[in-house]
């Protein structure tokens, strides 16, 4: 496994295992293989509803001699129906109860949206206090960061965005990389429509790698952490199967052609794309 680094100093696995949609015991199996396999970074959320799960996985792999507590990355995220005075620290303790943890390595608001400004203070409460090593938000765009700054004592450590070739939302990542601000990739395999252009399948066949393995080693080059998600061994090796080879800069550049400015995402009532 790979490490980046936080602005804290924090180091943060390159790759990592995203579970929304997950349910029930599958949950807990997929997370249990990830960490057999070698990941060592699990991103889930309050909204996701399988905290519990994720904590059963986790739980069940440290008491295997899988890994150790300290070497697991653990990330959550703040529903934006929560981010309102008096409702961030109950949230935050139902999740590591949940999680059946005393920390998380990452704690993150899900949306810019609900009362940010009150949220982020919270948030910067968990972090003083040890309970979460790292704080961050999802689906930040720079005028979200700019209106954060008038009231924040900590700029985010990372932001969590929707990011892969044919959304690449490079004005994001070149901001968050002016602003020492890591980005990770949530669907970086753009919901499979990635998989499915030709100069993908191209350039794999040169590497004798998969589509997947190409668009996520494409984010990876650009300083991108990336979370995909499988419940299959198999898609859980394959994605991994990414710190063997590297995209030259030509093969990069087609890659970043393939931006049609286009989400194939729902996003949020409210959410403020402007800027």
């Amino acid at each position: 496994m790979e490490y980046g680094k936080l602005s804290n100093g924090a180091e943060i696995p390159v790759l990592g295992l995203g579970v929304w949609e997950m349910r029930g015991e599958e949950t807990a199996r997929a997370v249990g293989t990830a960490l057999r396999l070698g990941y060592r970074m699990i991103d889930t959320a309050a909204y996701y509803g399988n905290e519990t799960e994720v904590g059963a996985g986790i739980r069940a792999a440290i008491a295997d001699g899988v890994l150790r507590r300290d070497e697991l990355f653990v990330s959550t995220k703040v529903w934006y129906t929560d981010m309102e005075p008096g409702r961030v620290r109950p949230a935050f303790e139902a999740s590591l109860e949940k999680l059946g943890l005393d920390y998380v390595d990452l704690y993150l608001l899900h949306w810019p949206l609900g009362d940010v400004a009150y949220a982020w203070k919270e948030l910067e409460r968990f972090h003083e206090e040890g309970l979460a090593k790292a704080i961050g938000v999802c689906n930040f765009r720079a005028h979200h960061f700019e209106e954060l700054a008038l009231t924040a004592n900590v700029r985010p450590m990372l932001d969590q965005i929707e990011t892969h070739p044919t959304f690449a939302q490079q004005a994001v990542v070149d901001y968050c990389d002016a602003h020492g601000i890591r980005v990770e990739a949530w669907g970086p395999l753009g919901k499979g429509r990635d998989l499915r252009e030709e100069t993908v399948a191209d350039i794999a066949r040169r590497h004798g790698k998969t589509p997947a393995q190409v668009v996520l080693r494409w984010n990876l080059q650009r300083g991108v952490i990336v979370i995909p998600k499988s419940v299959h061994e198999e898609r859980l090796t394959e994605n991994a199967g990414i710190f063997d080879f590297s995209l030259d800069e030509t093969e990069m550049r087609a890659l970043s052609a393939l931006d049609t400015n286009e989400t194939q995402r729902s996003y949020m009532p409210g959410y403020r794309w402007e800027g």
